[in-house]
């Protein structure tokens, strides 16, 4: 609490650098996906691209978790996928439907 100060005089454009960072090193675990497997790499790809794109960690991450949630639907695999996950995509869906 009280570094908060600090942290909102720091502008927003100044943080594009540090999503951009943070997307590369998420890039170098892209290739440790297992690439014929879209239900794994599918999301992946998505929160690496998205975090960058809408400047928000959290933003990316959810929409990471809404493309896994929905890709296990569509595949047909929705028991191999935690009832947490289904649970925190709900919750994106909601805060980007009535927040944006």
């Amino acid at each position: 609490m009280v570094f908060a100060p600090l942290a909102q005089s720091i502008p927003a454009f100044a943080t594009g650098a540090a999503l951009l960072f943070v997307a590369t090193i998420m890039a170098r675990a892209l290739e440790d996906l297992s690439w014929g497997e879209v239900a794994e790499s599918a999301p992946a790809v998505v929160t690496a691209i998205a975090i960058p794109l809408s400047y928000s960690i959290a933003d990316g991450i959810g929409l990471g978790f809404i493309t896994y949630a929905l890709v296990k639907l569509i595949s047909g695999n929705a028991a191999r996928c935690p009832l947490a996950v289904y649970l925190v995509a709900a919750v994106f869906v909601l805060k980007f439907a009535l927040l944006s």
